[in-house]
């Protein structure tokens, strides 16, 4: 058997990501682990590789980091990518991401308005003289003693916008080492009760920075669209230790 074809049985079947789809529009639940667009000279299985073997004019309308999970827009024809395109261009998809971050941030409605330069190789920066304009909102929905649960809004689309904004307020995504994020881990937050033996080595509870693009709202051709993601297992039993033994 190819490589490519045994990559394909690590990620779930692709018709069970769908959300939602229609004549035009395939929208899923992008898993964590895997990327949105072929890399270049790479092999490995992606969304766009998948979408194509599930249905061959599908193109992907926008993308998400390789570790984000959650809401992935596909357009089935190329008027249809072309609209949703245009779309995003005029910043009229009202997107909502959830993250964990490290710390306890009452953000209410804090807008952060900081250029984002891209410096190539996936690297990024604050730049106030030679960034494109980027903005995201925050607002905190959860507080535990350690950590908080926040709603990030992004206006714009800028490459790791919400990860280096979050930084910016000294509020990095638990597990981002790129801007300083720590992983948890379960004995730093159950402090009773909590054994490894020796030549045990603890894994963090969630092994990748903790987003997750949890709703969409935008028009199309005249018609409302609005999805939800739910959380993958992940991210949803981070937040359920933290309710358990950070409370």
């Amino acid at each position: 058997m190819a490589q490519q074809e045994k990559n394909l049985f690590k990620f779930p079947k692709f018709n069970e990501l769908i959300i939602h789809e229609d004549d035009n529009l395939i929208v899923i639940n992008k898993p964590p682990f895997v990327a949105s667009l072929d890399a270049r000279g790479g092999d490995e299985v992606n969304i766009l590789r998948l979408a194509k073997n599930y249905f061959p004019d599908a193109q992907v309308c926008h993308r998400l980091d390789k570790d984000t999970s959650g809401i992935l827009l596909i357009a089935k024809n190329p008027e249809t990518y072309r609209l949703i395109s245009i779309e995003f261009e005029k910043r009229r998809v009202d997107k909502t991401y959830h993250a964990i971050i490290g710390g306890t941030h009452i953000f209410e409605n804090l807008v952060v308005d900081l250029p984002i330069l891209n410096q190539g190789n996936k690297n990024v920066t604050i730049d106030r003289y030679n960034g494109k304009p980027a903005e995201t909102i925050f607002n905190s929905l959860k507080y535990f003693k350690n950590y908080t649960l926040v709603e990030c809004k992004p206006i714009t689309g800028r490459m790791h916008q919400i990860r280096i904004h979050l930084a910016t307020q000294h509020a990095a995504i638990v597990g981002d080492a790129m801007y300083r994020g720590k992983p948890v881990y379960l004995s730093q937050i159950k402090k009773r009760g909590f054994t490894l033996s020796k030549d045990q080595e603890e894994l963090p509870i969630m092994k990748r920075f903790a987003l997750h693009s949890k709703a969409v709202k935008f028009t199309l051709d005249g018609k409302e669209y609005a999805f939800e993601a739910d959380y993958p297992k992940d991210f949803a039993t981070l937040l359920k230790q933290l309710e358990k033994f950070d409370s």
